[in-house]
This record gives structure tokens, C-alpha cells and sequence, in this order.
């Protein structure tokens, strides 16, 4: 593929529906053609014959008193055949997600009615998922997003900032990592951040001579980090990510424990976020893409005067611009002092949300505010499939009976449960698509696995939960993956050995992070020298 532009400083040049989009390959064709065929195959052989097969191991026994206590409530006649719908439907479900072989949101759509048609919940339950807190609280951040977009905030602090911190090559680098983490506080889209500083970071690539299909290590330096940052920077904050919410709801839904806020997010993984952050910009420039002495000299004269006439251009900060700051900021106040006045994370974004659409005193109308609806449906198909889930509590019967059949006893040291756990969750990230689903999939076994074993469920869980966002090694693992391969600036092989690497990376920490810092914490007991 080759991206050629007119005016390589141009930043009109680079808006999103300007880029060439990618072919699917053959695999991935063939995998969209044999999705539906197999999707139906694995519903009919778990939901009709499943008893016959690999899980008639399930008893009584396995199954959790939730899941008993649920299916007497629905009247239904054994426990064995809500388990069966439940895997059938999640399994086939899956199947949908990850071959694309229905658009996203009809896969959330079916499993919505499959789950009511096969009564593994009432309809009520699986109809209300669409008004789940963290569904209001994605909504809600897309409308405040939608400010920093129409007030022209985010390319004004984007500009500024590369001009004021971007002195030299590497400089610039470090600017845009700053960049990602501020607005990670307030954006809770990684692709809406992809999407605001993609212009900017593409005319900074063209301005050090990456531009028109020329590619060079500085390029692969910005474009790569900027992938990491937008994912890592968003792991930072409890709001950072649906898929937090998502995780942290499953968590406390089913744990007497107290709920887990944007303080208890931020101090547990904010500060592990930034190490990430930093080891992942050392790693980038000094081992794998180090630079050419020419690599760190502008190439274009005058480059940098064009971000500058841009800026310019833009003249002095607006009104409308102070409105939404201001807004920003009493959300982010609200959001860190959660812990004193107990207004969860949802309700701060509706306050905002509602300031800023307010005629006369807010900067947004709702016509200017763009909610991508079919990826709420999508989440509202994977909340339902959480809900199933919970029902059934199919996880935990699953982990009961596959424990039971190993073997494996209930006197497993802790940080053998915890290596394996984070070990799945992390490069589980390469196979899937969504991190919604890896939440869904991950977050319920780390619960039953803690309960199997009789620990604190968070002790397991949260560390898990805290690796959601690694999904920036290939171009399917998340929508940002591929909108920025699509910018032509590196290879996926480029993307792939730095991405494995900081993967590893990161999972090393994950561990020591769960001995030191959580641990000190009261999340985990420790993983080597339990307390």
C-alpha cells in the first residue's frame, strides 16, 4: 500500500476517511465465509448435545449455589441445560466476534435474543443492558469528547505542546507521550484519541522526511508510540476505557468488598501505566528503531514553521474553548475526589454531559455530538453476555469442573493461579479483536478461580482487569491498531517485535507489581512470599 499526498504538511491531508483502507486477506476472507457455518455448528452441538461431550463432567457439585438458586428462580427444569445455552451461546457468539462474519452489532443483537429465547435470564435483565451505568458513562464521554473536537481543544493542546516541548527529534517523541496521558484523563475512546492526533503526529512524520511512502525510524518511532501511548495512557484512568467499567462492574457485582473508584484505579495502575509508558519510548528509540543522525534533522524547511502557522491560525483561546476546559476539569475534580463526596464516575459524566449541552452556557449541541451507536450495541451485547454469565454462573462451574477433572487440589500456591491468570489475559491480546470481549472472558475465570481457592476475588480479578489495553501488536487486535497501520509507516513486522517484546515486558511487571505495590495496597496477599 502506498500513501501518497499533494502538500505532505497539509494537515487535511491526513483525516481519517483520506486514508486508503486495507484489503482483507485471504485468510481473513475465508475466515468471514466459514464464521456463520461454524458459529451454528458449535450452538447446536453445545446447546443439544453437549451432555455427550467434553463437559459432561458438570454435576451437581460444580455448579455454584448462585447458579442453582438462579435456575429455580426461572423455574427451569435441571441446571445442566442453562449451563449448556449459556456456553452454547457465548461460544457461538465468539465465534461471530472474532471471524467478522456478521457485522458486530448483529452479533450483539442475536445474542440478545438468544439469550432470552433460550431463558438463560429474563427479558428484563437482557433487554436493560443497554442502560447500564457503564453504557450512560460511554454516551456520556462521547459527548465530552465531542468538545474537545468542535472547540478545536485537543489539536490546540496537541500543537502546542510539540512546539513547545519538540525542540529536537526525541523531544517530540516525549511531547506526544504527555500528550496521550492528558488526554487519556478525559477521553475514554482510544480511537477517538487515535483519531484527533493523527493528523498532527502525520505532518510531524513528513515534516523528519517520512511522508508520500518513504518510511524511516522516526516515523516508525512516532506513529508505533503513539499506538502504545493511546492504549497504555488509557490503562492509566479507571475512565480510561469502557472495558475498565466493564471489568471493575463484574468484579464488585459479585464481591462483598467495597466498590473500586477512579482513586483506587489511579494510585493501583496509574503509576504502573507510566512505567509501561517510559520502558515502551527507551525501548522503541534505543533498541528497535533507533535513529540516523539525518533521521533527527527535519527534512522539510520551514516544517515545524507549519505547525506554527497552524497554531496561529487558530488565533487566541476561545470562549467556547475556556467553557470546555473549565467543564473538563470540574469532571476530572469529581472523578479524583470520588472517594469524599461518593458520586460514582457515571453520574460526574452526566453532571458534565448535561453543563455541556445546557443552550447558552455549554460549547456542544447534540447534532455535534458523534456517538457511534453501533459499537453501544455491540456493548450492549456483551454486557448481556455478562449478565448470562453471572446467571448461570456458568465461569465458575467451568473452573470447578475442569479443576475437578486435572485434579488440580485446593492447596495450589497462590502465585501459580496468578502467573497463569495475567499469562492469559496478556497475550490473549493477540487473538482477539475486542477488549470488551477479553474482559468478558478473562475477568469471570479470575473470579472463579479466586473463589475455587478461597481468596479475596479482587486478588485475581483486578490484576487482570489492569491488562486489558495491551492490544497494539497487530493490526486486528483493536480499532486503533488498524487505523495507524493504515497510516503506511511501518510494518506489521515493525509492530510485532516491538509489540511482543513490551507485552513480555509487561507481564514481568504485572508480577512484580502484584508482590510490591498491590500487595501494599491489600489487593493481593503477594504472589511469591504471601503475607
Amino acid at each position: 500500500m502506498n500513501t501518497k499526498v499533494s502538500d505532505p504538511l497539509d494537515m487535511n491531508n491526513y483525516r481519517v476517511e483520506k486514508l486508503q483502507k486495507m484489503e482483507k486477506s485471504r485468510f481473513e476472507k475465508l475466515m468471514m465465509y466459514v464464521g456463520g457455518p461454524l458459529a451454528i455448528v458449535a450452538f447446536v452441538l453445545i446447546y443439544g448435545f453437549g451432555h455427550f461431550g467434553f463437559i459432561e463432567g458438570i454435576t451437581e457439585q460444580s455448579v455454584t449455589g448462585k447458579a442453582l438458586s438462579r435456575l429455580q428462580e426461572l423455574g427451569l427444569p435441571g441446571f445442566i441445560r442453562a449451563n449448556y445455552a449459556m456456553l452454547a451461546i457465548f461460544t457461538a457468539g465468539l465465534i461471530l466476534w472474532i471471524t467478522e462474519a456478521i457485522p458486530n452489532y448483529l452479533t450483539s443483537l442475536v445474542i440478545i435474543l438468544a439469550v432470552v429465547l433460550c431463558k438463560v435470564t429474563t427479558q428484563n435483565v437482557a433487554f436493560a443492558q443497554l442502560g447500564h451505568p457503564v453504557m450512560w458513562l460511554n454516551i456520556l464521554s462521547f459527548v465530552l469528547a465531542s468538545m474537545l473536537v468542535k472547540t478545536r481543544f485537543a489539536k490546540r493542546l496537541s500543537l502546542w505542546m510539540v512546539l513547545r516541548f519538540g525542540k529536537t527529534a526525541k523531544g517530540i517523541l516525549w511531547s506526544f507521550l504527555l500528550i496521550n496521558l492528558i488526554l487519556s484523563m478525559f477521553i475514554s475512546a482510544t480511537t477517538v484519541k487515535a483519531m484527533i492526533l493523527l493528523p498532527v503526529f502525520m505532518v510531524v512524520c513528513a515534516v523528519y522526511g517520512a511522508s508520500n511512502g518513504k518510511r524511516n525510524n522516526f516515523g516508525r518511532n512516532l506513529v508505533i508510540q503513539n499506538l502504545f501511548q493511546v492504549n497504555i495512557g488509557a490503562n492509566a484512568f479507571y475512565t480510561g476505557s469502557g472495558a475498565h467499567l466493564l471489568a471493575v462492574s463484574l468484579i464488585f457485582g459479585a464481591s462483598a468488598t467495597s466498590e473500586f473508584g477512579y482513586t483506587d484505579w489511579l494510585i493501583s495502575c496509574g503509576p504502573m501505566s507510566l512505567l509501561i509508558l517510559v520502558i515502551g519510548l527507551l525501548m522503541g528509540t534505543y533498541v528497535f528503531f533507533p535513529m540516523k543522525k539525518e533521521e533527527t534533522v527535519p527534512q522539510i524547511e520551514g516544517g515545524m514553521d507549519r505547525l506554527k502557522t497552524e497554531l496561529d491560525a487558530m488565533g487566541k483561546m476561545s470562549r467556547e474553548e475556556w467553557k470546555a476546559v473549565a467543564i473538563f476539569m470540574g469532571v476530572l475534580i469529581l472523578w479524583c475526589t470520588d472517594s469524599l463526596h461518593g458520586i460514582d464516575a457515571t453520574t460526574v459524566a452526566f453532571i458534565g454531559a448535561v453543563i455541556a449541552l445546557i443552550p447558552g452556557i455549554g460549547v456542544v449541541k447534540w447534532n455535534d455530538v458523534d456517538i457511534p451507536w453501533h459499537l453501544m450495541l455491540f456493548s450492549a451485547g456483551a454486557y448481556t453476555l455478562g449478565a448470562g454469565l453471572d446467571a448461570t454462573g456458568l465461569p465458575g462451574t467451568l473452573v470447578n469442573t475442569a479443576f475437578d477433572s486435572l485434579g488440580i487440589t485446593n492447596d495450589t500456591p497462590f502465585w501459580v493461579l496468578y502467573v497463569i491468570l495475567t499469562f492469559l489475559m496478556m497475550f490473549s491480546g493477540l487473538v482477539f479483536q475486542s477488549k470488551t470481549i477479553r474482559t468478558m472472558i478473562f475477568v469471570p475465570i479470575a473470579m472463579g478461580v479466586a473463589q475455587r481457592f478461597g481468596y479475596p476475588v479482587i486478588s485475581l480479578a483486578i490484576p487482570v482487569a489492569m491488562l486489558i489495553e495491551h492490544v497494539y501488536v497487530l493490526p486486528f487486535n483493536s480499532k486503533p491498531a488498524l487505523l495507524l497501520y493504515n497510516t503506511n509507516q511501518y510494518s506489521m513486522t515493525d509492530a510485532f517485535k516491538f509489540g511482543i517484546v513490551m507485552m513480555t515486558l509487561s507481564w514481568v511487571i504485572i508480577l512484580f507489581w502484584g508482590e510490591t505495590v498491590l500487595r501494599w495496597l491489600g489487593i493481593t496477599p503477594g504472589v511469591f512470599f504471601i503475607s
